[in-house]
């Protein structure tokens, strides 16, 4: 990128970052919320994904709750944008000081578990609530946390999300190539996020039955599962009315007889998760891709 364009970008996400960092908790869930109704009337494409996704996947909702469903999704990005714009402020310390307040983990003693055994965990996510906080909270607790992930653009900006990811502990894995990082990741008794919940095409996706319909869906994980002896840790992020966002740690998912069983348990636990906390999940997001849904079970 151009560097007056670099730094014409810089300077507002650091500003913002700055204002953010100086605001009362109560303040910013309020502001996000009302950044969210703007972002609904301003962004129509978007609006209308999440609007098809809302009513192919929740059918038996009515449209004034698919309507009151959509306003609370939107204030949910109003209030995640402005807790990721804390990872922009530019005070050293700032956004590590700012996770230990925000997020909550339950269920730490699960990953004790599986750490004891020296394989390694997969920890199994999906992009509700503030999906960052879960790998930074684990991190700053003592669990040696990997996220696959891809690179970002403009290099300076990959950069910084490197250097705050890395200042609570978190590494990354870079698509494509993520498998070596992966493998001494587990080889070291690490954890290795996957978040679950996105549109996965083949190889690294196959389909899966996913809100009664077949949709390709990440299938890496049963097979590493069954490869490396790891545990399977499924991770939920829920934020609560008060701002505080829960870092849930279920219990490990024991493999079945076969990987395309196994991954269709985990696909069945993330939409479980998305039914219970509709308004905190990414439906702006292209899931369903190339679905046929007159063939919905």
């Amino acid at each position: 990128m151009n560097p007056v364009l670099a730094l014409l970008l810089r300077v507002p996400l650091h500003g913002l970052g700055l204002f953010i960092a100086a605001l009362p908790g109560s303040w910013e869930l309020a502001l996000g919320r009302l950044l969210g109704r703007v972002f609904l009337f301003v962004d129509p494409r978007r609006r209308g994904i999440a609007l098809e996704n809302m009513r192919r996947c929740l059918p038996e909702l009515s449209a004034v709750e698919v309507d009151k469903l959509l306003r609370e999704n939107y204030e949910h990005y109003g209030i995640l944008a402005l807790e990721l714009a804390h990872m922009f402020t530019p005070w050293s310390g700032h956004y590590r000081g700012y996770v230990c307040r925000i997020a909550q983990v339950e269920g730490f003693e699960h990953w004790e578990q599986a750490r004891q055994r020296g394989k390694g965990a997969l920890f199994c996510s999906a992009h509700l609530a503030n999906w960052e906080l879960a790998a930074s909270s684990g991190a700053i607790r003592g669990m040696p946390v990997t996220i696959v992930t891809r690179r970002l653009k403009p290099a300076w900006l990959h950069d910084w999300m490197e250097k705050v990811r890395l200042s609570t502990g978190v590494r990354c894995a870079y698509q494509p190539r993520t498998m070596p990082s992966v493998m001494k990741a587990l080889r070291d008794g690490g954890g290795v996020v996957f978040v679950m919940d996105q549109y996965m095409p083949p190889p690294m996706g196959a389909p899966t039955l996913f809100f009664g319909v077949v949709v390709d869906t990440l299938a890496a994980v049963a097979p590493l599962a069954r490869r490396t002896g790891a545990a399977i840790l499924p991770v939920r992020q829920v934020r609560r009315a008060d701002g505080i966002v829960r870092i849930i740690i279920d219990p490990e998912i024991e493999l079945g007889a076969d990987d395309k069983a196994d991954n269709q348990r985990l696909a069945g636990v993330v939409e479980g998760w998305i039914r219970a906390e509709p308004a905190q999940w990414l439906w702006v997001h292209r899931r369903f891709k190339h679905v046929d849904w007159t063939r919905r079970t």
